[in-house]
């Protein structure tokens, strides 16, 4: 290859993605669908019965409303057409259509999905992408996964599919999918199936393509349709013109309706005979008048039949393609955003459509291996940026497209949207979204968070910019955003407080973007500003009880480690002074603070801004240290930590005394404004001097009292003296405390031998730490552990200590592990911290931590370059725990080496 061809190759996903912000629909099509649409509110009918309103088995006869799912699928940005796999391995009594898992009253830890899947590979413009299922050749089993799991009790780990033994003799197909763009709109999809095993087997392979059902519901469009002839399908209507898909090698066309089969599902007629199931019922059934056979419909398979010899491996290539015969007489559109200039119309009606088709995929895979050298680029090992890009692979498979109209929802239930209801949403229904969001994972989350989707925005700027501002900015548009300013915080409570984290967000992608191209996108911060004043002001309303400046969110992204439910009443009335809502609060007033300034270069009318929100910080911190006429604080002085109070309704206090996450929040509510901004904003530091002169209770309980609005450097904010931190980092790098072999605990491994108990009319509520999963289930679901170590706390943690590390210096040095006589830098500490996640997938003697010791995924050639990126890990061994693809927020690890570049964050 010439030395400039090579240059434009290294540049294509870069120019995809500066066209596709300039316009063209490169991220039109993508890994949108999820593999399992469920546990949502929007298609059961309340929160109370989202898991189990909509089942795994009712999925394969009835429509939905709001989404769809399929396996390793991907549909255009409003998921009007879907396009995703179906497999039958002759055994099974019915298609592999989607994913299969456990609800959280199935299973002894929560809902799980009880498959094997990886996501290899992904380019953010979705021009390539690649993602491995391993598929059983005996018959899945479903019925024994959920009898096990349910057989067994919280002291006992989960039953997974490779405990079943159905991998046993490599029985199985790897099964990789690929995805490749010739043009925005030009998709090949090549399905390859590798026979592990020690014989020839059969396989099916149905690449599956169908309308979303709009069309039957009130005021909805017309019904589109897909029309089967000559060996290929054309997609019509839906508002996407017109497609084509083909198949190589020929195979059968099998088409029916995507409509509910009443009958099975509500015992009511059918209005048709062809239904969402027919295509598996003649597959499976040999019932081929469950098919249309006028080949019209909104749902159609190739039935592509595979015999598989032992070892060997055959391939399905399918096109879904806009370059029709009709377009021939429109050159723009033939040509436009496409990155092969010598491609020709080989997806054409009457073409060859599987001319190039080989070509364009090695391209991408070229261009793909290119443009992650560029973004890993750095003092990083293979394996380093092997698991790097598998976590951005993931975090870029998951994004999913989320429709839900609330007002419309209620009204289709029978509610009065202008009327009070008991519904959790109601006051939501100016909510309506139609949007692609990043989400932890496609199988338990067909539904966004918004403290998730901060972390979310944060790891997808090292691939995309653009869609990380995106996603910062949708929960903040007004079809989200409360009209008083609350940012909506997931489907089951749109209402309930999440951290407030979308400001340090903002800032962080403005900062990292102009720390790697020079520049960062003022106009961005410009927009989110104003939206996240009003925020701001909702929860300094809203969310100080008492006006103290001390604030009660809830939760808070913690719910698993407390001494109670803080989302529900408290057992003994009154409320609880929380650690990490003040300190979220803290750095969100910091991050605003940062904001306004940055934006003052270019309008000092932010500058008075910056003076309103420095003062709110002042008083928070100072509240952070004030000691009430009872001795209690946030902060406990004996103990050298900041914990929970609990105020009671008699007026009383008492300190929970848990070593905790809730104590290190803290820690990231530490940011460093530059000694520049005395210069450039004089009249700030007057009215900074001003205000610390007429308020000296304020100044008094300021670190340092206020000195630094007098020097002449930069100026750090937090929560805590130089003494206070040496005492909280002495418990948080200790290793019989928070410190582990793979990051910072939850929560303090003192309590196991010392649990917290709170007795309140006789009942004893009990914090024990627990490496892994929690003996108790207070919160519901795969909430119930105490002790593990978890991505977002770790990342903000990282975050502080680099931020600390830049204000005090080189001098400032602690012991760590503590007590080891090891003296660290801030720096060097935060680099040790992500050492230690970082290697949790890193393999080793005994294979990837992250992994338990598994002896399939250490040893096996087809497991052990397979990583799976675990909602939390274990608090000693490293061992993942939890959801086994919650690429969403663990999926930061691939952003951590990249904070050691020296930008701050």
């Amino acid at each position: 290859m010439s030395g400039a061809a090579k240059r434009k190759r290294v540049k294509a996903e870069r120019r995809r993605l500066e066209e596709a912000d300039a316009g063209v629909p490169w991220r039109r099509w993508g890994p949108y669908l999820s593999d399992r649409q469920w546990g949502t509110v929007r298609e059961g009918g309340s929160a109370a019965d989202a898991w189990s309103s909509f089942t795994h088995d009712q999925a394969r006869y009835r429509a939905y409303r709001w989404g769809e799912d399929g396996l390793a699928g991907v549909s255009d940005d409003r998921q009007r057409l879907c396009l995703a796999l179906a497999l039958w391995n002759g055994a099974d009594p019915f298609l592999k259509e989607r994913l299969f898992g456990l609800t959280n009253s199935e299973g002894n830890h929560g809902e799980d999905v009880k498959e094997c899947y990886f996501h290899l590979d992904a380019t953010p413009t979705a021009s390539y992408l690649k993602m491995l299922y391993k598929y059983p050749q005996r018959e899945f089993p479903y019925e024994e996964l959920v009898s096990v799991n349910a057989a067994r009790d919280r002291t006992e780990f989960e039953y997974e599919l490779t405990d079943t033994g159905i991998f046993d003799d490599d029985r199985y197909f790897d099964v990789v999918v690929e995805y490749a763009k010739a043009g925005p709109d030009d998709v090949l999809m090549r399905v390859t199936a590798h026979n592990r095993g020690p014989d020839a087997a059969r396989l099916h392979v149905l690449p599956t393509l169908w309308f979303r059902h709009t069309w039957s519901w009130a005021g909805e469009s017309e019904r589109p349709v897909l029309v089967a002839a000559d060996g290929t399908v054309r997609a019509e209507g839906g508002g996407l013109g017109t497609r084509l898909l083909s198949v190589d090698p020929p195979a059968a066309l099998l088409v029916t309706g995507n409509e509910t089969d009443d009958e099975r599902v509500f015992g009511s007629p059918n209005e048709t005979p062809y239904v969402k199931d027919g295509i598996h019922r003649a597959v499976v059934h040999g019932d081929m008048s469950a098919v249309d056979p006028s080949g019209i419909g909104t749902k159609a398979a190739a039935v592509c039949v595979l015999d598989v010899p032992a070892g060997g491996s055959a391939t399905v290539r399918v096109r879904l393609t806009d370059q029709t015969d009709t377009d021939q007489t429109d050159p723009d559109r033939n040509n436009a955003g496409q990155t092969d200039p010598d491609r020709k119309s080989a997806g054409r009606q009457g073409a060859d459509p599987f001319a190039d088709f080989d070509q364009v995929i090695a391209g991408r895979i070229a261009e793909a291996d290119e443009f992650y050298a560029d973004v890993l680029a750095g003092d990083l090992s293979d394996d380093e940026r092997s698991v790097a890009r598998k976590a951005l692979a993931g975090m870029l498979w998951s994004r999913q497209y989320y429709a839900f109209d609330v007002e419309r929802w209620l009204t289709e239930r029978g509610a009065d949207p202008l009327a009070r209801s008991s519904s959790a949403d109601h006051d939501w229904r100016h909510l309506v979204a139609e949007d692609v969001i990043s989400m932890p994972d496609k199988w338990e989350y067909p539904w966004f968070a918004a403290w998730d989707l901060a972390f979310h925005a944060v790891a997808l700027a090292v691939v995309d910019p653009a869609t990380a501002k995106h996603q910062v900015e949708l929960l903040l548009d007004r079809r989200y955003q409360h009209p008083n300013g609350q940012v909506p915080a997931y489907e089951w409570n749109f209402g309930d407080a999440n951290p407030p984290l979308h400001a340090w967000a903002a800032l962080f992608l403005y900062e990292y973007e102009k720390a790697t191209r020079g520049e960062g996108d003022r106009a961005f911060l410009a927009r989110v500003f104003p939206r996240l004043l009003r925020e701001f002001d909702w929860w300094l309303n809203r969310k100080d009880v008492d006006g103290r400046n001390v604030f009660q969110g809830g939760f808070l992204g913690l719910d698993n480690i407390g001494v109670f439910d803080r989302s529900a009443p408290l057992p003994t009335g009154g409320h609880l002074d929380q650690a990490d809502g003040t300190a979220w609060m803290a750095l969100f007033c910091q991050s605003l603070t940062r904001m306004a300034l940055e934006l003052a270069r270019d309008d000092p009318a932010y500058v008075d801004q910056a003076q309103s929100l420095l003062e709110n910080f002042a008083w928070i911190a100072a509240a952070t240290r004030h000691v009430g006429p009872d001795g209690v604080g946030l902060w406990d002085e004996e103990d050298g930590f900041f914990y929970d109070v609990l105020r009671r309704p008699d007026g009383s206090s008492v300190p929970l005394k848990v070593r905790s996450a809730v104590g290190l929040v803290p820690l990231a509510a530490a940011t460093v404004v530059d000694g520049s901004v005395r210069e450039r904003h004089p009249e700030l530091v007057r009215g900074t001097v001003e205000f610390l002169d007429r308020h000296p209770a304020v100044t008094a309980a300021l670190w340092r009292h206020g000195e630094q609005a007098h020097g002449t450097g930069p100026v750090l904010f937090a929560l805590f003296d130089e003494e206070r931190l040496r005492r909280i980092l002495a418990r948080m790098l200790d290793e019989e405390e928070f410190l582990s072999p793979h990051g910072i605990r939850s929560l303090s491994r003192w309590h196991r031998e010392h649990p917290y108990v709170f007795t309140v009319d006789g009942q004893e509520h009990r914090v024990a730490y627990l490496p892994a999963e929690s003996d108790n289930g207070m919160f519901g679901g795969n909430s119930n552990w105490r002790g593990p170590v978890w991505f977002p706390l770790n990342l903000m943690v990282v975050r502080g200590l680099l931020n600390l590390h830049e204000h005090f210096g080189d001098e400032f040095r602690v012991e760590c592990p503590t007590g080891s006589d090891r003296w660290l830098t801030l720096r060097e500490v935060a680099e040790e911290i992500s050492a230690r996640l970082v290697r949790l997938f890193l393999p080793g003697a005994e294979g990837r931590p992250a992994h338990g010791g598994d002896r399939r995924l250490r040893d096996d050639p087809h497991w052990r370059d397979l990583v799976l990126f675990h909602e939390y890990f274990h608090g000693d061994n490293g061992a993942g725990l939890g959801a086994s693809h919650q690429t969403g927020w663990t999926g930061t690890v691939a952003l951590l080496p990249l904070l050691f570049r020296g930008a701050r964050r």
